[in-house]
């Protein structure tokens, strides 16, 4: 877009700059605090749209999505007050998650601040930026002048280093005010290499391991960064695990796959991380949930060698003091490492062809009756195009998709594995909406519990009124694994108080009738020879479709029962 020089409100000019960034959707939940905007996105109908979502939680989840499938930043707007606060979800799993998104908050006119006006929230308070906070910068902008000044600074901000989300809080009266300020060129991230030197030092620690092991995940990654990443792993005949929710990262079937480093993680798998003298940690922050509670890294000194690879400077060495630290953009450093040459023979060879079988073997599970969730999700990966996006929340039913389906690596049409790091249920509804609105010709499956579904399962709403998954080749199927309750929490209350049940019972809807006046096909399955033709039905189905699963509670994980937990819980205590 050539550069504005006529004034126009700034909320007009706003958009204008999302536009010159090359954004084609944003989010949100309309308030009357940034009126001006809105009326911006009216004025261009074919480069830009505005969806109406149903909550400020399920947007701004959606723009998270939005920046995970692109990594440019999503875009989520939302009103003052209350507004901000249902969005505070997404802005959270976006930080956790280093995902880069910019949220633009609505607020009270200038002449009415600091006297707790309607709705007035003091933004750089609640959202505070720092390596604890939620948002990378939080910006507010009372010169209409400046406004494209800012907005390039924030994509700027959420882009380099480690990925991220920024807010931008947008007073009304800046908002309606006239500016001649020009729109910025598109920004693009200025990339980190690793250092010659320290490649180096990665090639000697290799020589001299004997057990060395490949963990990869985080932001940052592309489809070219991937293929450069699996010719080091097979030059070098590494073993690769992904980390938590970073499974598409590495091809699930390739011969160095070994498995997910996360929650519900093989045992072997474990044991193998544990076990390993050379960790090479390519883009994860290594957080709880990838290191086992900081078990199978011992914080802050791990037993085993480490080589941390990461964007940001300020994660490098806040939690693991590694034996070598480079900071590097994902799609520098997995190029600079397939640079390096392996010697003629490797003594590790027999522990990767290990480590592959291990994670073959985990695919093996006892049947379960009536419905098999293993078998379940088994045939959505025989049956699902392998472009196809894979959403969920939180919660134990997420289990069986991290352990039996099986990613391809992440290609040129971006990822396929949406789920929150942060562990935020409601996640996955908005995640597959957005990513059917945005890759109209993908096919994209929502897993959800029934508890982690009724938090945001409004934006099916969202879905049919702006044509999700009936457009284009593509397919939005979600799968609602109803087992009435909490499942993870109830799991819990077994192993530490067992027999007594308290707040995780729930009780649930005909979520078929439910999702079919929303205007979705739907059926309900209870057993396992039942899922197969209904999701291939789904499949061919010219509407998005939703399927009900009827799971038994006591199905509690991919490997235990809640009967299995609460006896062994009740051994302990009767030993002790």
């Amino acid at each position: 877009m050539p550069p504005s020089t006529f004034p126009r409100p700034a909320g007009h000019a706003l958009v204008e700059a999302l536009i010159a960034q090359g954004v084609h959707t944003a989010f949100g939940v309309p308030g009357e605090s940034y009126l001006a905007a809105l009326d911006g996105f009216h004025q261009h109908p074919d480069r830009i749209r505005f969806i109406a979502c149903r909550q400020e939680g399920g947007a701004a989840f959606m723009a998270e999505a939005q920046g995970k499938l692109t990594g440019r930043p999503g875009i989520c707007f939302v009103t003052r007050g209350p507004g901000a606060a249902n969005a505070a979800i997404g802005l959270h799993t976006a930080f956790q998650d280093s995902t880069p998104m910019i949220l633009f908050i609505g607020q009270v006119a200038g002449d009415q601040r600091d006297r707790e006006a309607f709705q007035e929230l003091d933004y750089r308070q609640m959202f505070g930026p720092g390596t604890l906070g939620m948002a990378k910068w939080v910006g507010e902008v009372h010169d209409a002048d400046r406004l494209p000044e800012y907005v390039a600074r924030a994509f700027h901000t959420a882009m380099q280093g480690r990925p991220g989300p920024v807010v931008l809080v947008l007073p009304e009266d800046m908002l309606t005010r006239p500016t001649a300020a020009p729109v910025l060129p598109r920004v693009e991230p200025v990339l980190a290499w690793p250092a010659p030197g320290a490649l180096r030092e990665v090639r000697s620690l290799l020589l001299a391991a004997q057990r060395p092991f490949v963990i990869v995940g985080g932001s940052g990654w592309d489809a070219n960064a991937c293929e450069a990443l699996q010719r080091f792993a097979e030059g070098w005949q590494l073993p690769v695990g992904c980390a938590f929710r970073f499974q598409d990262l590495f091809d699930n079937r390739h011969a160095n796959y070994a498995g997910d480093v996360g929650i519900g993680i093989n045992p072997k798998l474990a044991q193998r991380v544990a076990d390993a003298d050379l960790i090479l940690a390519i883009g994860p922050r290594l957080g709880e949930m990838t290191t086992g509670g900081y078990t199978l890294l011992k914080a802050p000194r791990p037993a085993q060698k480490l080589i941390h690879i990461h964007a940001g400077p300020e994660e490098l060495g806040r939690v693991y003091a590694a034996d070598l630290m480079l900071q590097s953009a994902m799609a520098c450093a997995a190029k600079a490492l397939e640079t390096l040459a392996p010697p003629n023979s490797l003594p590790w060879t027999a522990w990767t062809d290990s480590a592959h079988a291990d994670f073959e073997a985990n695919h093996v599970a006892p049947a379960v009756a009536p419905l098999d969730m293993a078998e379940v999700v088994k045939t959505i990966a025989r049956l699902a195009p392998t472009d196809s996006v894979l959403t969920n929340g939180a919660g134990n039913f997420s289990g069986w998709l991290h352990r039996y389906y099986r990613y391809p690596a992440l290609q040129h049409g971006g990822r396929t594995q949406l789920a929150p790091t942060s562990g935020a249920m409601g996640y996955g509804v908005p995640a597959a909406v957005a990513a059917a609105l945005l890759y109209p010709d993908r096919t994209v499956i929502n897993i959800a519990g029934d508890g982690d579904f009724l938090m945001t399962g409004q934006e099916l709403s969202t879905a049919t009124g702006y044509g999700a998954g009936s457009r284009g080749r593509g397919k939005l199927i979600v799968i609602v694994v109803d087992n009435g309750s909490y499942g993870t929490i109830r799991m819990h209350q077994e192993r530490d108080f067992p027999g007594r049940v308290s707040g995780s019972d729930l009780f649930n809807p005909d979520f078929a009738a439910l999702a079919r006046a929303y205007g979705f096909e739907a059926a309900t399955v209870a057993e396992t020879a039942q899922f197969e033709p209904a999701f291939a039905a789904a499949l061919a189905a010219a509407r998005p479709t939703l399927l009900h699963l009827k799971l038994d509670t006591d199905v509690s994980t991919t490997r235990t029962s809640l009967t299995a937990i609460r006896e062994a819980a009740r051994k302990r205590s009767a030993a002790s």
